[in-house]
């Protein structure tokens, strides 16, 4: 995919703006993502607001920079996954327990209702749901300190 067979801006209320290779102009254009979470930047689908593919992106990096910045700077405002970095400590190792954690986002506490709210992305990456419906990442446990690793384990 080149450049050349498509176009997109942002206007000047904040949406973006898709032209195709046709010169059709479809404005709110949406990027979602295929795989949010195991690969965030591969197959990527800009979707009108009527819900039709536009154009598919088999990779971020293919397109030129600005167009990649735009699509990035979309997606981070409309996805929130905290990423969990160290977990300071649970009220209970019974279920409901409150956690509190350190994210990338900032401090938080999620309480978990139960062990299937934690879902398992392979063997080193963890997705876990709070009773407010928001998903929390771990990415990789095994870059989790000892402590936090410790807590994870009882509930696993």
């Amino acid at each position: 995919m080149s450049s050349a067979n498509f176009r997109l801006i942002r206007n000047p209320f904040g949406r973006l703006v898709f032209t195709g290779a046709d010169g059709t102009t479809h404005e709110a254009v949406v990027p979602v993502r295929a795989f949010p979470i195991g690969a965030p930047d591969d197959g990527i689908a800009l979707v009108s607001v009527e819900g039709h593919e536009l154009l598919w992106i088999d990779r971020l990096e293919q397109l030129p920079g600005d167009v990649a910045a735009l699509i990035r700077g979309e997606l981070e405002s409309r996805e929130f996954v905290p990423e969990i970095r160290r977990i300071r400590g649970v009220s209970s190792f019974a279920c409901p327990s409150t956690w509190d954690i350190e994210t990338d986002r900032g401090d938080a506490k999620l309480v978990l209702k139960g062990e299937e709210d934690i879902r398992r992305l392979g063997r080193e990456r963890l997705l876990i749901a709070d009773t407010h419906g928001i998903q929390y990442l771990v990415r990789d446990l095994t870059a989790l300190d000892r402590g936090s690793r410790k807590i994870l384990d009882r509930f696993l």
